[in-house]
């Protein structure tokens, strides 16, 4: 079984989110492309469970090349161009065909 996300009290954990469309099944090429995906994935879940990027605390990014870091904390400023969350990056453990980046986030969801 697996969880896309869980709420506990007020606080949200999403799930590793990798970088593919759900509706399509699709994956991006490019490091920042999966990035921006995963992003999306895990909005959707802090959506579902009242809450926004905006409540996001902790962000924890595993990359499976560490040197696509560069392009990846490129998206990641897109979507957190000011006031980011607090964030660690690690490499990913396993091998993911075609997955290059997960991304997981702790968000605490407002009164």
């Amino acid at each position: 079984m697996f969880s896309q996300g869980v709420r506990a009290g007020s606080t949200v954990y999403v799930s590793g989110m990798v970088g593919v469309d759900p509706q399509s099944g699709s994956r991006p090429e490019s490091i920042e492309g999966q990035t921006l995906q995963a992003l999306r994935n895990g909005e959707a879940v802090l959506r579902a469970a009242g809450c926004a990027l905006d409540d996001v605390a902790l962000v924890t990014v595993l990359l499976a090349h560490p040197p696509d870091f560069a392009g990846m904390n490129e998206a990641y400023a897109q979507v957190f161009p000011q006031d980011p969350p607090a964030r660690a990056v690690a490499r990913l453990g396993p091998e993911l065909p075609g997955i290059l980046v997960s991304i997981m986030m702790t968000a605490h969801v407002p009164d």
